[in-house]
């Protein structure tokens, strides 16, 4: 325990001695002592699982403020980018195409956590005759707009002959998905991690998977006002880095621990949730990164097929909106 928290304050540490050793001006206003009056308001989808892995890893004690709001999506949390209510977003790759469409982003995609595709399914709910994909023809299906569930979605009906037209369509979020699904309102619903994870508690039957369809890049996006900041810069990439750090402490045999802790929340049997998390990991470990020409052109592939879809009424060019201001600072935390 005490070797992974001294390894993540000595990245701490290598983010700020550059701003306690500059003199005059902004850098010195903004030296290592102003962090403390750093607060971050960062997103988090599904629920608060970086936070909670943080304070199981003993490394929420950051330096600066990090204040959490939970979101039913990636998408609502680039909304809330948008309208200034949050620093920090988590997403897929999707969200941030359709917040940055209007060529208007205040924003911009500063790193990218590698992260498993596990979860991301269409189900039918219990009882019903479809068994694939294909037999989704003519039949309601909801799905969560533009995020992994839309793309996932869409690949899949088109690898089995279908078109986006085949199907009646329903935009949903995932909550309102569930209850429809349970309800009779769609015959199959589209969707990601706990709604998911609660569909099959309550019956559902997988029939097609988005796991190696999506890339398994996720993908952090600061507001440019972040970016401005030098402290806020490095707070920022000292909490994604965190993260990072308290995924590799739970892996390194602390995974039945942590699974009471998901199951808690999730309302999952313990054992479920050990076993989910363990897939999870194992598929591909919760790790961040920094911004890469592969990691662009990974998104440019994605919003090339939503301008397909026609969801994008035009071809996005992703570099617009990506930045590598975070990358040494990053790299430094890692």
């Amino acid at each position: 325990m005490l070797r992974h928290t001294l390894r993540a304050s000595t990245a701490a540490l290598a983010l700020l001695l550059p701003f306690a050793a500059a003199c005059g001006g902004e850098a010195k206003a903004e030296s290592s002592s102003d962090l403390s009056s750093v607060t971050l308001k960062v997103g988090a989808t599904g629920w608060k699982q970086e936070e909670a892995i943080l304070k199981f890893a003993h490394l929420d004690n950051t330096p600066y403020k990090v204040k959490w709001s939970l979101f039913q999506g990636g998408d609502q949390q680039l909304q809330a980018v948008r309208a200034t209510a949050l620093d920090v977003a988590s997403s897929s790759e999707i969200p941030p195409l359709f917040a940055a469409a209007d060529g208007k982003a205040n924003f911009k995609v500063v790193a990218v956590q590698r992260a498993a595709t596990l979860n991301q399914e269409v189900v039918v709910p219990k009882g019903s005759p479809t068994t694939d994909i294909a037999g989704l023809k003519g039949k309601k299906v909801g799905y969560v707009q533009n995020t992994t569930a839309h793309y996932f979605l869409y690949e899949l009906l088109k690898r089995a002959g279908l078109k986006w037209s085949d199907i009646d369509a329903k935009p949903l979020l995932p909550n309102d998905g569930l209850a429809a699904l349970n309800g009779g309102g769609i015959d199959a619903f589209a969707s990601y991690g706990t709604s998911i994870i609660t569909a099959h508690q309550q019956g559902a039957r997988t029939v097609g998977s988005g796991a190696d369809i999506l890339s398994g890049n996720f993908l952090w996006s600061a507001r440019d006002n972040v970016l401005k900041s030098p402290a806020r810069r490095a707070a920022t990439a000292d909490l994604i880095a965190r993260i990072s750090h308290a995924y590799a402490y739970v892996r390194d045999g602390r995974q039945a621990a942590f699974a009471k802790v998901i199951a808690a929340t999730t309302h999952q049997p313990v054992a479920q949730a050990e076993k989910d998390f363990r897939d999870a990991q194992a598929q591909q470990p919760t790790q961040a990164r920094t911004v890469g020409d592969d990691t662009i052109a990974s998104q440019q592939k994605v919003a090339d097929v939503f301008t397909e879809l026609g969801a994008l009424k035009s071809r996005l060019d992703v570099k617009a909106f990506w930045s590598q201001e975070l990358n040494t600072d990053l790299k430094k935390a890692l």
